[in-house]
């Protein structure tokens, strides 16, 4: 591990120990809006620019999801405002959680049931999403049959496919959740990643990496974590062209939780200490192989954590002027925008860019 040199000395206001965070962790919600509104107020000139730049956002985005592939156009029907796209959402999350084939069909056939599949029956230009709408409506009556009254089409429908078994739904359902994970995972391995990445690469797209998983449970666990980590910064090295400015190459996200088994606060201590060692490995080690390393999100319960971790890390001399130390922001939070600005104030202080991932939220715990 590289020897830790002395620290710059900053004033208390800096220090996250000294800072008033977390004063507004569990503020009062209409007190917070109203502080938020107040940093909202513009001029009408540049709420005008707001209001087409936000337009021509949207009408560009559109535009892609029509000429986009068909999974697109299914995961804009079944978006996450309506209540089948979270029902979806749920299972594609739960089936690759769950071990047995009973529980999986009880979970499958809970979820399936409680879904208005017809309504979205012929709402989408695309012969692929009705398609799979119609199977939905079929898996949900082959899993919990319903006929009112039995002089109706639908009985027959019911009949026929009351003779197929929920392995079979099962193993279609899996197929699908594999496709749909194409979507939000990369690759199963970090050069598989890299590869899919760089293969559709088009100047407008920039990627971070980060390795799917629990949180370490026990300390071999979180070594094993390191040593992966420290590999894939050194593959991602070698598909980094430096003549790119840092922030276009493609970096790496840490999870703190995946590096100490005792990553809470009341093990702060031991928690602090040792992922500030682990986490300067690997900042050293992003540095030499010029990319960015972020830590990323995780309960809000840990902010305070690893705050005072990031603040170790990024006043450490061994990191020289790097600027590609950066951390993740949950907006959601209600400390979201005083960690904002601790974190200018903190760059201010020493005259490096910190970059932030601003994200609406990670996780949804005890601040809902």
């Amino acid at each position: 591990m590289p020897r830790e040199q002395s620290k710059p000395v900053l004033p208390d206001e800096f220090s996250i120990a000294h800072s008033d965070i977390n004063q507004f962790y569990l503020t009062d919600e209409t007190e917070a809006v109203r502080d938020l509104l107040s940093l909202a107020r513009t001029t009408t000139q540049l709420s005008d620019k707001i209001q087409a730049t936000a337009f021509g956002l949207v009408t560009a985005v559109r535009e892609q999801i029509k000429q986009s592939n068909s999974l697109n156009r299914f995961l804009q029907e079944y978006d996450l405002t309506s209540h089948e796209g979270v029902v979806l959402m749920c299972l594609a999350e739960a089936l690759l959680r769950i071990p047995d084939s009973d529980t999986m069909n009880v979970l499958i056939a809970e979820k399936l049931k409680s879904g208005d599949w017809q309504s979205h029956l012929g709402e989408s230009d695309s012969l692929f999403v009705n398609a799979s709408t119609w199977a939905l409506m079929l898996t949900g009556k082959i899993i919990k049959p319903h006929v009112e009254t039995v002089n109706k089409p639908s009985e027959f429908i019911t009949k026929l496919v009351m003779r197929l078994e929920e392995p079979v739904v099962r193993s279609a359902l899996k197929t699908a959740m594999r496709i749909m994970s194409r979507q939000f995972v990369m690759g199963r391995t970090i050069e598989e990643a890299l590869n899919r990445a760089q293969a559709g690469i088009d100047n407008t797209v920039y990627y971070t990496f980060d390795m799917l998983g629990e949180s370490a449970l026990t300390s071999d666990e979180a070594n094993r974590h390191l040593h992966a980590y420290e590999t894939a910064i050194q593959i991602i090295s070698g598909h980094t062209e430096l003549s790119t400015p840092l922030h276009k190459r493609p970096g790496i996200s840490i999870k703190l939780s995946a590096l100490c088994p005792r990553f809470e606060y009341t093990q702060r201590q031991r928690a602090v200490t040792e992922l500030s060692k682990k986490l300067l490995v690997l900042a050293v080690c992003a540095k030499n192989a010029g990319i960015g390393l972020t830590i990323d999100a995780e309960e809000s319960d840990r902010l305070q954590l690893s705050l005072e971790i990031f603040e170790n890390i990024y006043l450490s001399e061994s990191l020289g002027d790097w600027q590609g130390f950066g951390l993740t922001v949950q907006a959601y939070l209600k400390r979201g925008m005083h960690v904002l600005k601790w974190l200018d104030k903190l760059s201010g202080s020493i005259g490096k860019t910190i970059p932030v991932r601003l994200v609406k939220g990670a996780y949804w715990d005890t601040e809902v």
